[in-house]
């Protein structure tokens, strides 16, 4: 499976979605004051210590989801301004998860978290199931990738019931059932909800080939057009939810399944010996869930490793290859880094800043590693951002430099847009997102909740171990890394 087969399943709905901005005016967030400009506002922003750069990208990052979220049904729009009509359910789950943030933090207060988060559930858990191809929002329990977010119904026909987006948004739902503990009505009807929502979910259903979970489905071509998710990615909080499940658990196996293909990956790139995934979304989503430190499967123990460091690891070996840039691209490296899934400029051949033809692209999985590579110069801060508990030094620099040297483009309402490429100054393309600035090159317009997701919740991670203290209290979490095989760390 490669970088170019594996993620790109969300540019071609984007027309289909483009609208005005969605301005919902919901109440709680009066405790921040962010500028009032979509993206950044062409003005150096204010310099920041590295604490309060934290603080303003994590208040900012948890507006995204708390402003952007339809008032009624609780649904988060896949990226934001250029489509407010799309939700994304694994914006979703990333949504959920960040309430638990904006609470902690006090963003908002915990009742009104509670209520947003009790409010989505209730939606989610009634929105329609079946087989049926337009008017349902999912089948068995899955949801499909892309919702309107105003009735929940499949976005269009061409969206299909991801197996990997549901396990997103589960990740949300097991974080909220756990945070939110209390005895009152609100919060015990949270809980009730999730468990009905996550105890519905027909894993069992969507393997199709023995231990293997299979991509995806559409009625009518059924599994058909989907291959199976094997081999280290993100993906790994599909199958530990699916063994996890007390009602439709995935097969035993399927631990040892989805293992079968990591010695493909495993050696040294950069100077870092680690089990290889070129973008870096493939180290950070499933640990905004799982704290992996001290804790290892088969895999992982007869190496001496963990999953934590396995992902610190990639991370300085991204980090490197920015430095070295081979490809020669402008700006890139100590603190200019983060290949990952991300908007880019457009699918096109034009020359650089260097005035040397370069080949670019719009929406890829964009990364470095010891198989796969794609990279065309395209930034994405998310990648260093989410990356904060692995590396927290380089990191740190690494937000600063993107703030100091470029937030009048990058930075604005809710922290970082989603990717920029200094290398990429042709002002007479036809773009596929976001803007090209004279003196700067091209930056995005757009934020996407899956990159915002990320932030918010690995700073409350590496801050706090918020989400990750939470999650260790949720027996479905700890059900099924242990049917997977891990031992050691917290589950001791």
């Amino acid at each position: 499976m490669t970088l170019l087969t594996h993620r790109l399943r969300r540019r071609h709905l984007l027309a289909a979605g483009l609208g005005t901005a969605l301005a919902t005016g919901l109440p709680g967030c009066s405790r921040m004051a962010p500028r009032p400009m979509a993206f950044g506002d062409g003005r150096p922003p204010a310099p920041l210590s590295d604490t309060g750069l934290l603080d303003d990208l994590e208040a900012r990052t948890f507006r995204f989801f708390w402003d952007t979220a339809h008032p009624q049904t609780g649904l988060v729009p896949d990226r934001w301004p250029a489509s407010p009509t799309m939700a994304s359910v694994a914006s979703v789950g990333f949504g959920l998860t960040a309430y638990i943030v904006g609470a902690e933090r006090q963003f908002v207060t915990r009742a009104e978290a509670a209520e947003r988060v009790q409010r989505t559930l209730d939606f989610l858990l009634h929105a329609p199931q079946g087989d049926a191809q337009r008017g349902m929002a999912g089948y068995r329990g899955f949801f499909y990738h892309f919702l309107h977010m105003a009735t929940g119904e499949r976005f269009d026909d061409r969206v299909e019931l991801s197996t990997i987006d549901t396990a997103l948004l589960m990740g949300g739902v097991l974080a909220v059932q756990s945070f939110f503990n209390g005895t009152g009505a609100v919060e015990t009807r949270i809980r009730e909800l999730a468990e009905t929502l996550y105890t519905r979910v027909d894993w069992r259903w969507a393997q199709v080939r023995g231990g293997h979970i299979v991509m995806g489905w559409v009625p009518g071509a059924g599994f058909g057009p989907f291959i199976d998710y094997h081999g280290y990615d993100e993906a790994m909080l599909l199958y530990l939810l699916a063994l996890g499940s007390p009602t439709h658990p995935a097969l035993d196996d399927s631990w040892i399944a989805f293992c079968s293909s990591y010695p493909r990956t495993w050696g040294s790139f950069m100077g870092q010996l680690h089990l290889g995934g070129a973008p870096l979304f493939w180290h950070q989503y499933s640990h905004v869930w799982v704290d992996f430190r001290g804790l290892q499967d088969a895999f992982m123990r007869e190496r001496q490793l963990d999953y934590f460091e396995n992902s610190r690891r990639a991370t300085l070996a991204q980090r490197a290859y920015a430095i070295a840039n081979p490809a020669g691209w402008k700006d890139h490296g100590d603190n200019i880094w983060g290949l990952t899934a991300s908007d880019g400029p457009g699918t096109m051949r034009t020359p650089d800043h260097s005035g040397r033809p370069r080949e670019f692209f719009d929406y890829r999985a964009r990364g470095a590693g010891l198989v796969d590579l794609l990279d065309d110069g395209t930034i994405a801060p998310t990648a260093a951002a989410a990356s904060l508990p692995f590396a927290p030094v380089e990191v740190t620099a690494a937000v600063q430099a993107m703030h100091q040297r470029f937030g009048e483009h990058l930075y604005g309402r809710y922290g970082f847009l989603d990717a920029f490429n200094t290398s990429f100054v042709d002002s007479s393309a036809t773009l596929s997102n976001g803007r090209v600035v004279p003196g700067f090159g091209w930056v995005d317009t757009d934020y996407l909740g899956i990159d915002q997701g990320p932030i918010v919740a690995m700073i409350a991670n590496h801050r706090q171990d918020l989400v990750w203290r939470t999650m260790r209290s949720n027996p479905h979490l700890r059900r099924g890394l242990q049917r997977a095989g891990f031992q050691g760390g917290w589950l001791s």
